[in-house]
Parts: C-alpha cells; structure tokens; sequence
C-alpha cells in the first residue's frame, strides 16, 4: 500500500444519516432557482451527488445544517464549473461583474431582480446562513470570498495571457481557487460554533487549517487530473509539477501523492499543538478540528465514486 493510501487510513471514514433528505432538498433547490436548466448541467448535477459529497463532508450536522450545506456545495460547483468549462472562465469583463454582483449580496444587499441564476440562488443562501452567525464568522466567511475573488481573477488571467504560475504562487493561491476555506467556515455554522479571533489566527491553528486545505486542494488536483488535461487546463498540481521539474506525468503523479500525504502529516502535528495551546476552548477546536478531517477523507472518498471527473472516451469530461 502506497504512503498516500497509508496517510488516510488515520482518518475513518464516516456519513451523516441525513443525506437522502438533503438530497432531494438540493435537487428541488437548483431546480428552483433555476441552476440546473440545459440538459447536460442536469446530468452533470445529478452525476456529482451533492448528497453524498455534504455527508460525507459534513457528518455531524443535523438535518437542517446538511441542507444548507449541500445547497452551498452545489453552487460553489455550479459556479466553478462556469468559470472552468464555460465561457467566463476566459472572459476576464464578464468574470468581474458576476464577482462584483456576488460580494454585494454578501454585503447585504438583495440581488437585483435581473440578476444571473447564480447571484440570486447566492442571495437565497445568504438569507438562510447569515442569521445564525456572529459578525466575526461573517467577517472571515467574507474575507474569504474576496479572496477567492481574487484568486479566480488570477487564474482568467493567466488562460488569457498564457502563464503557467510559479510553484510557490500556485501553491498559495490554490486554497482561494478551490474555495475550501469557506467550506471549512461551514464547519462553524454546522456545529454552532465561533472560534475567537486569538484562537482562529494563532499559530497553531493557521497551520492546521493551511495543511487541511492544501490536503483537499491537492487530491482534488489528483482526481480531477485527467478530466482537466482533456480540457487543456493546467491549472493543477500534478500538470504543474511535470512542467516544473521536467518529470513524466506518471512521476509527477506520485510526486503529488507524496506531497499531499505529507500535508496531511503535517495537519496532525499542528492540530495536537493547537489543542495544548488552547484547552479553554478544546471543545470548540475539537468540532473544528474533527470537521477538517472528515473534509480530507469525506472529500477523497466522495471523489472515488463521484461521476464528476470521469473522462468519456471522446476525450471530454463526462457531463
């Protein structure tokens, strides 16, 4: 058995009873807000199984708290998949109006009547999750989806000009890309929960949040790998180590494979620190911490059988 396989054995698999109901929630959700219209996006839609990808993501929420966060797993999806495989993603104007339209909702503003799907399915989203929070979570939850804005606008740019990033930049900028930190700020909303200020941006706890994230991001890289060279992206761990060491991409492969499973050992390293810095709010942190681990398996698991990154003999990504 490989490091890679070894490396996730520490981290049990486990699924939250509700997903059946979340998802026929979602499915009625996209439907509703008119996310999933054209044929082949219903296909893809139903091929991704949002519902096993929040239990498996989310096992400790309740009923309600899984619904919500399936609807917010499907339009982060459905908002990458605009941005990779559609026209936006090579528009660098268009991108940044649909930005600018998504962080005033998240500023509080309503959606304008005339709004894209996307944008008012955003406002519905926001409407439900903002409530139950405090200021500081929206805070952070806000700081980081102008980052990966941000993030979203650099890679247009480098489709548009023909860059291939730099190692150390990909690597920092791969967490915004991917929007795994507002996934993991769901981890709060779920478990009803605010970690303070002193805790969330202490040392220790940066590092376990980094690692969980860059552990996410790069399995997502490794199983999305074929689908994204079939689409000419290289936006990835696996295409980049190969361009950046000069490797074949089977080399690269397991390079990326030795780098996340050393990630993850670096998660748990950072997250016995974090609980020793911090026992006036370990049980705060051990929700949180325990909701980052069922993100690394949940998210590779999910990805193993998931239709999403299948690629069809023709060359194209199933869906």
């Amino acid at each position: 058995m490989s490091a890679f396989a070894d490396a996730f054995l520490a981290l049990p698999p486990a699924r939250n009873p509700h997903r059946d109901a979340a998802t026929a929630h979602v499915d009625a959700w996209v439907r509703e807000h008119g996310l999933v219209e054209r044929a082949a996006v219903r296909a893809r839609f139903a091929e991704t199984d949002f519902g096993a990808f929040a239990a498996a993501t989310y096992p400790a929420a309740d009923a309600a708290g899984l619904e919500l966060v399936t609807d917010w797993l499907a339009w982060l999806f459905l908002l990458d998949d605009q941005l990779d495989d559609g026209a936006l993603g090579r528009a660098p104007d268009q991108l940044a109006a649909l930005l600018t339209a998504i962080m005033a909702v998240l500023a509080g503003r309503a959606a304008e009547p005339g709004a894209p799907a996307i944008v008012r399915a955003l406002d519905d989203l926001w409407r439900r999750t903002a409530p139950a929070t405090g200021e500081l979570w929206r805070h952070r939850f806000t700081g980081h989806a102008t980052q990966c804005a941000l993030a979203v606008v650099w890679e247009v740019d480098n489709r548009v000009r023909g860059i291939v990033p730099a190692e150390a930049e990909y690597l920092e900028r791969r967490r915004h890309t991917g929007a795994i930190y507002p996934c993991m700020d769901l981890i709060e909303v779920v478990a009803g929960i605010e970690l303070p200020e002193a805790v969330y941006r202490g040392e220790p706890f940066t590092r376990a949040l980094d690692a969980a994230c860059d552990v996410v991001c790069w399995t997502n890289d490794l199983v999305s790998l074929d689908k994204e060279a079939a689409l000419g992206e290289y936006h990835n761990l696996v295409l980049l180590l190969e361009h950046w060491r000069g490797v074949e991409r089977r080399v690269a492969v397991e390079l990326g494979r030795a780098r996340a499973a050393e990630r993850l050992r670096d998660f748990h390293g950072a997250e016995i620190e974090v609980l020793a810095a911090h026992p006036e709010h370990r049980a705060e942190l051990a929700a949180y911490l325990a909701g980052m681990r069922s993100w690394m398996r949940g998210h590779l698991d999910w990805s193993a059988s998931s239709g999403r990154y299948r690629v069809t003999a023709g060359g194209g990504s199933a869906g």
